[in-house]
């Protein structure tokens, strides 16, 4: 029997590999022979660069770069050498994490250092970026980032536009002649899982300001610069930015990276599972284990289980789920690439001991899973 255990990172108690690796402990305490193939995955959010770095066998490299308000901190991306690839997650430098909630204000943060992160893995001579652009701080439509890699965006007395949303009012020509030449022979995919408009009641202000620490005055203010934004990029680039799908993700940092970069924006999940060739890490597998840290019904919307879980039920391979806890509306995964699904919590406990637990629970429930598969799969150890 061979199994791919393949599950998203269990927040705040295991990573991706963590979690595959007692996935594996399990089964092997029931049947050592049974051969385990680890596949850590993510969906283009928070731990993305662990997750591809883990699964290819690549390295994390820090970067100082300038932070949300223009500080200096210290972030990271990963480099995934054979596939010439680098991986960046824009939090890691212009992401809400970053900011005590007193300092939270899409009026003045950037996306600048998420440009110097590009920056540096273009130095690496790579061919292909992705990046995930969950977690933002920033309502700029990556004018930061934009700025950080050449380009000339300025009002109309000719000066760079300064950081933040507020500035976008005074927008008023984009240069992108001195953009990094580098950035056109680059492949550049966004991992994107909404399709949020640029502005608008359904746009990046209204929706994803006030969780940045935006009042009602400042979702305005942002929305209308945001207007702005896209009215000097049509002109300028005959680009209506606010049609493309995702452009209000991350403050707008969708449609910049579209308009400035040519980035691809598609969803997360899909960009990691064709990354990581799923497809060819499935042949001769008899069952997939994934898994995330809560299973519910939102997990039907470009996670990683019900992702992988759809690749594997065309090939007519079973699925199985693992969860640190379920919630509401969990069994819609039936319908969306998952067979069954399991929870680890064997007692009642509070969250703490959970998390602490987790490894040893994720290892017990594999082992009985297996012992449960072996009363109807013929020949195997029982």
């Amino acid at each position: 029997m061979k199994i791919l255990v393949a599950p998203d990172s269990f927040k705040g108690s295991l990573t991706a590999l963590e979690a595959a690796e007692n996935i594996k402990k399990g089964i092997k305490n029931f049947d050592a022979q049974i051969e385990v193939d680890l596949l850590p995955l993510a969906d283009g959010g928070e731990g993305t660069v662990q997750s591809l770095v883990d699964a290819a066998d690549g390295e994390i490299i820090k970067k100082k770069v300038t932070g949300p308000l223009g500080e200096k901190v210290e972030a990271f991306y990963g480099l995934l050498a054979e596939q010439n690839t680098a991986v960046i997650e824009m939090a890691a430098a212009s992401g809400l994490p970053l900011l005590a909630e007193a300092e939270r204000n899409p009026l003045k943060t950037t996306t600048y250092g998420t440009g110097e992160l590009i920056a540096a893995a273009l130095d690496k001579g790579i061919e292909k970026i992705i990046i995930g652009i969950g977690g933002s701080a920033t309502n700029d439509a990556g004018v930061g980032m934009a700025q950080a890699l050449g380009a000339k965006i300025t009002d109309k007395n000719g000066r760079q536009l300064a950081f933040g949303g507020e500035s976008l009012a005074e927008i008023d020509n984009i240069d992108l002649s001195s953009l990094d030449p580098r950035l056109k022979e680059v492949e550049i995919l966004a991992a994107c899982d909404v399709d949020n408009p640029l502005y608008g009641e359904n746009g990046a202000a209204y929706v994803y300001a006030p969780q940045k620490g935006a009042d009602q005055k400042m979702v305005e203010i942002l929305d209308n610069n945001l207007r702005k934004f896209n009215q000097v990029v049509m002109e300028e680039l005959n680009i209506n930015s606010n049609h493309i799908a995702g452009a209000g993700s991350a403050g707008g940092l969708g449609a910049g990276l579209a308009v400035f970069l040519g980035a691809e924006l598609k969803a997360g999940i899909e960009i990691i599972l064709n990354s990581l060739d799923f497809e060819s890490r499935l042949e001769g597998v008899d069952f997939l284990i994934t898994g995330e840290g809560r299973l519910d019904g939102q997990s039907i919307n470009g996670k990683v289980p019900t992702g992988a879980g759809r690749r594997a039920q065309k090939l007519q391979i079973p699925v199985i789920a693992v969860a640190g806890s379920l919630g509401e509306g969990v069994e819609k995964v039936l319908k969306h690439g998952i067979d069954a699904y399991f929870c680890i919590i064997d007692r009642p406990a509070d969250l703490e001991a959970i998390i602490k637990d987790s490894p040893k629970l994720l290892a017990s429930l594999s082992e009985q899973l297996m012992r449960t598969l072996a009363l109807s799969v013929p020949g195997t150890k029982r």
